[in-house]
């Protein structure tokens, strides 16, 4: 009986640390699809809704094209960001100028941007 415990438990813990292996080929090939597809994330460092974003990609955000749009100490938003009309964070826009604010699922960002998601 001892055995099957530590059994569930060591499978459990793989599973667990499966599901928190953020930056997989996987990932990475799909934030790497949403770049070549013209895709940006404009936000802020310190926006809760767009630290959200970041992790569910995790080290394949770097993939991403991001656009940081605030200033030093929360000080206002930059001129990249002002120009594009930014008035909220995040923001996706897509190739065809379409543009979504708020938090995205990867299966939304699949579907919109034509990109496979899983691989």
């Amino acid at each position: 009986m001892k055995w099957v415990m530590i059994m569930v438990a060591a499978v459990a813990l793989a599973l667990l640390a499966a599901g928190c292996a953020k930056g997989s080929a996987a990932t990475d090939a799909f934030a790497q699809c949403l770049t070549d597809k013209g895709v940006k994330m404009y936000g802020a460092y310190w926006c809760p809704h767009c630290i959200n974003q970041k992790e569910l990609f995790g080290s394949s955000f770097e993939k991403v094209q991001y656009v940081e749009c605030s200033l030093p100490n929360r000080g206002g938003q930059n001129e990249v960001c002002n120009d594009a009309g930014i008035n909220g964070y995040p923001t996706w826009e897509f190739a065809d100028g379409s543009r979504v604010e708020g938090e995205m699922s990867m299966e939304n960002m699949a579907a919109k941007a034509g990109c496979p998601l899983g691989g």
